[in-house]
Protein backbone atom coordinates (compact mmCIF):
# COMPACT_ATOMS: atom_id res chain seq x y z
CA UNK A 1 0.00 0.00 0.00
CA UNK A 2 1.34 3.37 -0.81
CA UNK A 3 1.60 6.28 1.53
CA UNK A 4 -1.21 8.06 -0.48
CA UNK A 5 -3.72 5.24 -0.03
CA UNK A 6 -2.68 5.01 3.33
CA UNK A 7 -2.91 9.06 4.06
CA UNK A 8 -6.33 8.65 2.76
CA UNK A 9 -7.16 5.42 4.83
CA UNK A 10 -6.43 7.34 7.74
CA UNK A 11 -8.80 10.83 6.55
CA UNK A 12 -11.09 8.72 6.14
CA UNK A 13 -11.83 7.13 9.03
CA UNK A 14 -11.12 9.94 10.91
CA UNK A 15 -13.74 11.47 9.10
CA UNK A 16 -16.23 8.58 9.77
CA UNK A 17 -15.17 9.00 13.47
CA UNK A 18 -15.93 12.74 13.96
CA UNK A 19 -19.28 12.38 11.80
CA UNK A 20 -20.34 9.82 14.53
CA UNK A 21 -19.60 11.92 17.32
CA UNK A 22 -21.33 14.79 15.42
CA UNK A 23 -24.37 12.63 15.32
CA UNK A 24 -24.13 11.40 18.66
CA UNK A 25 -24.01 15.28 20.39
CA UNK A 26 -27.10 16.53 18.07
CA UNK A 27 -29.08 13.26 19.15
CA UNK A 28 -31.97 12.14 17.12
CA UNK A 29 -34.77 14.45 16.55
CA UNK A 30 -35.80 15.70 20.48
CA UNK A 31 -37.27 12.58 21.52
CA UNK A 32 -40.42 14.37 22.50
CA UNK A 33 -43.62 12.47 23.59
CA UNK A 34 -45.85 12.35 20.87
CA UNK A 35 -49.43 14.27 21.31
CA UNK A 36 -52.11 11.85 22.90
CA UNK A 37 -55.56 11.44 21.91
CA UNK A 38 -56.43 14.94 22.47
CA UNK A 39 -53.39 16.45 21.09
CA UNK A 40 -51.98 17.70 24.25
CA UNK A 41 -48.30 17.13 24.39
CA UNK A 42 -47.55 14.10 26.85
CA UNK A 43 -45.38 15.07 30.01
CA UNK A 44 -41.93 14.51 29.74
CA UNK A 45 -40.37 11.04 30.89
CA UNK A 46 -39.97 10.74 34.68
CA UNK A 47 -36.26 10.93 35.71
CA UNK A 48 -36.02 14.21 33.13
CA UNK A 49 -35.18 17.30 35.50
CA UNK A 50 -37.55 19.29 33.73
CA UNK A 51 -40.09 16.86 34.76
CA UNK A 52 -38.91 17.11 38.24
CA UNK A 53 -37.71 13.62 38.65
CA UNK A 54 -34.30 12.85 40.03
CA UNK A 55 -31.85 15.23 39.05
CA UNK A 56 -33.99 18.25 39.22
CA UNK A 57 -33.19 19.65 42.27
CA UNK A 58 -36.97 18.94 43.83
CA UNK A 59 -37.50 21.68 46.67
CA UNK A 60 -35.17 24.81 45.65
CA UNK A 61 -36.57 27.51 44.44
CA UNK A 62 -35.48 28.07 40.64
CA UNK A 63 -36.22 31.80 40.75
CA UNK A 64 -38.05 34.92 41.61
CA UNK A 65 -40.84 35.58 39.70
CA UNK A 66 -39.01 39.34 39.30
CA UNK A 67 -36.45 37.29 37.63
CA UNK A 68 -38.83 36.66 34.48
CA UNK A 69 -39.37 39.49 32.35
CA UNK A 70 -43.47 39.98 30.95
CA UNK A 71 -43.42 38.81 27.65
CA UNK A 72 -39.90 37.02 27.38
CA UNK A 73 -38.15 34.23 29.69
CA UNK A 74 -34.90 32.73 31.35
CA UNK A 75 -33.03 29.52 29.99
CA UNK A 76 -31.80 27.28 33.54
CA UNK A 77 -29.31 25.33 31.56
CA UNK A 78 -28.31 23.58 35.16
CA UNK A 79 -32.39 22.21 35.32
CA UNK A 80 -32.55 21.91 31.19
CA UNK A 81 -35.69 24.10 31.71
CA UNK A 82 -36.34 27.50 30.60
CA UNK A 83 -39.54 29.53 32.32
CA UNK A 84 -41.29 32.08 30.74
CA UNK A 85 -44.10 34.66 31.56
CA UNK A 86 -46.01 35.38 28.59
CA UNK A 87 -48.61 37.68 30.61
CA UNK A 88 -47.97 39.13 33.50
CA UNK A 89 -48.59 36.87 36.30
CA UNK A 90 -48.75 33.43 33.85
CA UNK A 91 -45.83 31.77 34.29
CA UNK A 92 -44.98 28.51 31.94
CA UNK A 93 -41.86 26.22 31.62
CA UNK A 94 -40.87 23.85 29.10
CA UNK A 95 -37.91 21.68 28.38
CA UNK A 96 -34.74 23.38 27.08
CA UNK A 97 -34.45 20.75 24.74
CA UNK A 98 -34.95 21.78 21.48
CA UNK A 99 -36.96 18.94 19.51
CA UNK A 100 -35.21 19.41 16.53
CA UNK A 101 -32.04 17.80 16.73
CA UNK A 102 -31.70 17.80 21.24
CA UNK A 103 -29.60 21.14 21.42
CA UNK A 104 -30.05 23.25 23.99
CA UNK A 105 -32.13 26.30 23.40
CA UNK A 106 -29.62 29.15 25.11
CA UNK A 107 -31.70 32.42 24.78
CA UNK A 108 -35.15 34.01 25.61
CA UNK A 109 -36.01 37.00 22.77
CA UNK A 110 -38.33 38.64 20.84
CA UNK A 111 -41.18 36.49 22.51
CA UNK A 112 -39.42 33.34 21.14
CA UNK A 113 -37.25 31.17 22.63
CA UNK A 114 -34.52 30.45 20.94
CA UNK A 115 -31.94 27.53 19.63
CA UNK A 116 -28.74 28.64 18.50
CA UNK A 117 -27.58 25.27 16.74
CA UNK A 118 -30.10 25.47 14.06
CA UNK A 119 -32.29 29.08 15.18
CA UNK A 120 -35.29 27.37 15.78
CA UNK A 121 -37.39 29.23 17.50
CA UNK A 122 -40.94 28.89 20.10
CA UNK A 123 -43.44 30.93 21.08
CA UNK A 124 -42.79 32.04 25.26
CA UNK A 125 -46.45 31.31 25.26
CA UNK A 126 -46.78 27.33 24.77
CA UNK A 127 -43.48 26.24 23.61
CA UNK A 128 -45.31 25.90 19.69
CA UNK A 129 -42.88 26.14 16.70
CA UNK A 130 -42.59 29.92 15.62
CA UNK A 131 -39.78 29.17 13.24
CA UNK A 132 -38.31 25.65 11.83
CA UNK A 133 -36.47 23.52 10.97
CA UNK A 134 -37.66 22.22 14.12
CA UNK A 135 -41.32 20.68 13.56
CA UNK A 136 -42.60 20.38 17.40
CA UNK A 137 -43.42 22.18 20.50
CA UNK A 138 -40.82 21.73 23.49
CA UNK A 139 -42.00 19.54 26.07
CA UNK A 140 -44.05 21.24 28.96
CA UNK A 141 -42.48 21.28 32.30
CA UNK A 142 -44.05 21.33 35.81
CA UNK A 143 -43.62 24.67 38.07
CA UNK A 144 -44.98 25.89 41.14
CA UNK A 145 -44.79 29.82 41.65
CA UNK A 146 -45.63 29.86 45.45
CA UNK A 147 -45.63 33.65 46.40
CA UNK A 148 -42.73 35.32 44.11
CA UNK A 149 -40.94 31.78 44.63
CA UNK A 150 -40.88 29.83 40.97
CA UNK A 151 -39.92 26.06 41.88
CA UNK A 152 -39.88 22.42 39.41
CA UNK A 153 -42.88 20.48 40.65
Amino acid sequence: MGDTTRRRTVLAAGAATLAGAALTACGGDGGSPAPDASGAQGAPPAGDPAAGGPGAGEGGTLARTSDIPVGGGKVFKDRKVVVTQPTAGQFKAFSATCTHQGCSVASVSDGNIVCPCHQSLFKVSDGSVAGGPATRPLAPARITVDGDSISLA
